[in-house]
């Protein structure tokens, strides 16, 4: 019952402006969400909640000082299918492996005459990960739901019990209002390690009704004044029994480095390694048996992070998965929550885990109750090929051996060799003398004055095409640089400094070429197929004067389940590697070879790769071939402009040529002008890649001009449909229709045939490429309907290249002599199409070959380019100018034998005069 001291009008204006802030943010990231903003109805409150949390009389001022929830807090739910997605639906992305999140905002809190008795008026946000994934998909299932809620909470039971509603629509769009009650329990005012908030969201309608859903469980990690009450202990008390580390080991963190940056990325993934012989029993999972499963992975989600107190809190999750997956669900029963300390003593971080245990049907009744899990995370001072981590560790348990729940060591490494925001490390090189010997034999000549790529730089790192010794693709690859020298290389943003130019250069920024430089790898590839993938950590030696790196590899025998030993690496891999110079368009080369017995286990065949040398340098050229490119796309726009119009022009001064003129070339010209069109229009409003991000900084350059020139296309097609029309309506009214449309058939018989013809023979040579042979080269289409989208584009291109010949069709049918085309429009747009070969072969000779479609001109995907092409179709496309020419000129078919130049029976005859 809603009393007169409530400030309804208060509540309404504050829900409704924070639920439009919530839909103009939802609209802004294409995600769709119904919310109703109408006042809350608290009418049953006392029918639902008198007996949890009694209602009493609210102050008028909200509180500032006590509120239930962090402003940001979030949480988990189970349940909900029957109302976050279509149950009948054909696409249903709503598997049960799906993660599922809610979001709890408060609004406004009143104080009520009750002492402990809070008034809270809320939404609640419920959300899964596929939400997020298939948000651009118009066929994805609707995005979050929010439910405007307000009620009573107990500051001294912990008790909060809420009421009020949601909306959403059926399969067939119709409305429908979802009243709810929400119940929660542990919402107090100060938190712990220990502190867990569950509760339940009901419906209030009957089962059966419109707006009835089943009852959903919720579980809270709450953050409001938080006290560290494990890790507040003596830390040296908090980390005994582990895995003891001389502190030398280990870098040491300074004021000056902030440890969040270390934990709060989104890459907080860990390998886990078990002991040698260790296996699925409780006394090597964390979880024991009842897990089912030996997690391979852990990951890290920062709850909240002091700085000044160099404190943080985590969820730790063990997925039953070999890789890192955002969409996994939440499991709390292999979930761990902690709290860890940063200890000086011994350069580690220390953290104290908690087990949440639940039912499996609910997540209500979750609670914590043992805190004996221990692990410490470290930063090594020194790395090698048999560690090549950031952050490593180990998970121990604080039981005696016989006692339950205790668990064997665990060391865990992190993933993908990622580099932390703690400067210092140092690599130490093994097997570098083994890849110095190998790497003495056929040496490259060294070439004055070719400049080959800085070993600091990032052009050492690159993606391949690997191919197996029959020259067929195997799949991609990747290769990036560990260490230069013994300095490790900077991998992101959070390294704080690096000191490797320094180590082997007295002039800061320049290498010394005539030293070859120490520098290990690490190289991810298939052996056999593109489903399996091995990571090899390499060494060797890089000569900056020739470009040659030799390196020797080294992989571990079961990557997806390693142990803590490391003698479990198969070091008999040679790499070699050739860069091209700096200036030059050619391909980074290499092999990758097996040196072990061809009886061993572990041989494979040799492979090959290739990668595009996208050096820096080639990315200040790719800037200015988009200018240039973007100028050229321009000017040949406006050209045809120019000649359009000037046609349009002609036309009207005689328009006795109008029967002349071929409605099919006609066709043809708006067709290649409307179709880019078409095809770039949702470009504008789609997200820009990573390549044209990154040439963004020219200004907006790029962007802006993108759409002059669409717009100067428009402007082309539009006089391009006006001559059509134009025409066209000569046609119609001319006596003589008959015999005109008897030539334009004949011209479209003949036309038509060659074009599909054509079409047909670009759709085969397709389907041969995909099923012969597809790795003859680099290819961005991952599907054959993409590829060939891609091969009928450019054959459309190659029909516009020949834009004149119906028109030579045409005065052959016709055996017209008439100036039916002015010379400055055919030879015009001739020019504008021979312009792009030209370029083509410009371009192939003076800049490297551009993988990543940045193309504003002459666009690979849009005609025909190679060598023969570029010389074969301007050949072509000038003899039909010059047979229009010569028709205009001498007739028809003044190029044909006399036999075949008879008159058609349409042929002019003189007008009768008015004095006959």
């Amino acid at each position: 019952m809603m009393t007169s001291n409530s400030s309804p009008s208060t509540w309404c204006y504050l829900s409704c402006l924070h639920t439009a802030m919530f839909l103009v943010l939802s609209t802004t990231f294409h995600t769709p969400i119904l919310v109703s903003c109408s006042k809350i109805d608290i009418r049953n409150y006392n029918e639902h909640c008198a007996s949890i949390v009694p209602e009493s009389t609210p102050h008028d001022v909200p509180e500032s000082t006590t509120i239930p929830f962090a402003a940001e807090q979030g949480g988990y739910f189970l349940g909900g299918e029957d109302i976050l997605n279509h149950p009948n639906s054909s696409l249903n992305h709503y598997p049960s492996s799906n993660r599922r999140e809610l979001f709890i905002h408060t609004h406004s809190v009143y104080s009520t005459v009750a002492a402990d008795v809070y008034k809270v008026e809320a939404s609640l946000i419920l959300q899964t990960s596929d939400m997020a994934f298939y948000m651009y998909d118009d066929t994805s299932p609707r995005g979050p739901l929010s439910f405007e809620v307000e009620g009573f909470w107990s500051t001294s039971t912990g008790k909060l019990c809420m009421v009020g509603s949601g909306s959403t629509s059926s399969e067939e769009g119709k409305h429908h209002v979802l009243p709810a009650l929400l119940k929660l329990d542990g919402v107090r005012d100060s938190s712990t390690i220990r502190t867990l908030v569950g509760g339940t969201l009901e419906s209030l309608s009957t089962a059966g009704d419109s707006g009835y859903f089943k009852p959903i469980s919720l579980l809270m990690i709450p953050q409001n004044h938080y006290e560290y009450t494990e890790v507040g202990k003596p830390l040296d008390h908090v980390c005994t029994g582990g895995i003891a580390v001389p502190k030398s080991s280990s870098l040491s963190l300074k004021l000056s480095t902030p440890i969040c940056n270390a934990f709060s990325r989104w890459d907080t993934v860990y390998k886990l390694e078990y002991s040698s012989g260790c296996n699925s029993t409780s006394s090597c999972n964390p979880f024991g048996e009842g897990a089912g499963y030996s997690p391979q992975i852990m990951s890290l989600k920062v709850i909240q992070c002091l700085e000044d107190k160099r404190s943080l809190r985590f969820l730790i999750e063990f997925p039953n998965s070999s890789y890192a997956d955002y969409y996994s669900p939440f499991t709390p029963n292999t979930t761990l929550v902690a709290e860890g300390s940063w200890d000086v003593n011994k350069n580690q971080l220390c953290v104290v885990g908690c087990r949440i245990f639940n039912s499996a049907n609910s997540l209500k009744k979750s609670h914590i109750e043992d805190c004996s899990v221990r692990l410490s995370f470290r930063f090594p001072a020194v790395w090698s090929i048999g560690n090549t981590s950031g952050t490593v560790g180990h998970i121990w348990s604080h039981k005696r051996e016989n006692d339950p729940g205790y668990f064997n060591t665990i060391m865990f490494r992190s993933y993908a060799n990622a580099v932390v925001g703690i400067p210092g490390s140092k690599y130490e090189y093994t097997v570098v003398d083994k890849a110095r010997k190998s790497c003495t034999e056929k040496q490259p000549r060294k070439s004055k004055g070719k400049r080959h790529p800085d070993a600091n730089s990032n052009d050492m790192n690159f993606d391949m095409v690997v191919r197996n010794f029959k020259r067929r693709r195997v799949g991609w690859g990747h290769s990036e640089p560990i260490a230069v020298g013994d300095q490790i290389v900077r991998r992101n943003r959070y390294v704080m400094s690096s000191s490797s130019r320094a180590a082997y250069s007295p002039v800061e920024g320049k290498t010394n070429h005539s030293i070859p430089l120490k520098i290990s790898y690490s190289m991810s590839f298939p052996l056999n197929d593109q489903s399996t993938y091995v990571e090899v950590l390499s060494e060797g030696i890089y000569d900056a004067e020739t470009g040659k790196l030799c390196m020797v590899g080294c992989r571990y025998l079961d990557s997806n389940n390693r142990t803590s030993d490391n003698d479990s690496m198969d070091c008999n891999i040679l790499i070699n590697v050739q860069f091209p110079p700096v200036d030059s368009n050619d391909y980074i080369q290499g092999t990758i070879e097996s040196t072990g017995e061809k009886n061993d286990p572990l041989h494979f065949e040799p492979l090959s790769f290739y990668a595009v040398s996208y050096y820096r340098q080639h990315s200040k050229e790719s800037i200015w071939r988009m200018d240039l490119e973007i100028i050229m796309s321009l000017i040949s726009n406006t050209l045809v402009c120019v000649f359009v119009g000037y046609q349009i022009l002609y036309v009207k001064k005689h328009p006795a040529v109008f029967p002349f003129i071929s409605l099919i070339m006609l066709a043809v010209l708006a067709l290649g002008c409307v179709i880019p069109l078409m095809l770039n229009f949702e470009a504008l409003f789609e997200p820009r890649d990573r390549l044209t991000t990154f040439f963004r900084r020219s200004g907006g350059w790029v962007e802006a001009n993108e759409v002059i020139v669409r717009v100067i296309m428009m402007v082309a097609f539009l006089l391009q449909f006006r001559l059509l029309q134009l025409v066209w309506s000569a046609r119609s009214a001319d006596v003589k229709q008959k015999a005109f449309l008897a030539a334009e058939m004949r011209t479209l018989y003949l036309c038509l045939p060659l074009y599909i013809s054509g079409g047909l023979i670009a759709v085969y040579v397709n389907w041969r490429g995909n099923t012969v042979d597809e790795g003859t080269g680099y290819t961005y289409s991952s599907t054959y309907q993409g590829s060939l989208w891609v091969d009928l584009r450019s054959y459309g291109g190659l029909v516009l290249d020949g834009f004149l010949f119906p028109q030579i069709l045409l005065n052959i049918f016709h055996n017209s002599a008439e100036n039916a085309l002015s010379r400055f429009f055919y030879l015009g747009n001739t020019f504008v199409r021979l312009l792009p070969h030209a370029y083509d072969l410009y371009r192939a000779h003076f800049y490297v070959e551009d993988f990543d479609g940045s193309y504003m001109y002459a666009d690979p995907g849009g005609d025909y380019f190679s060598t023969a092409w570029d010389v074969i179709i301007p050949l072509v496309t000038l003899l039909f100018a010059a047979v229009v020419y010569l028709q205009q000129r001498f007739g028809g078919r003044c190029f044909m034998p006399k036999r075949l130049k008879k008159p058609e029976g349409y042929e002019k005859v003189p007008v009768a005069s008015d004095q006959a």
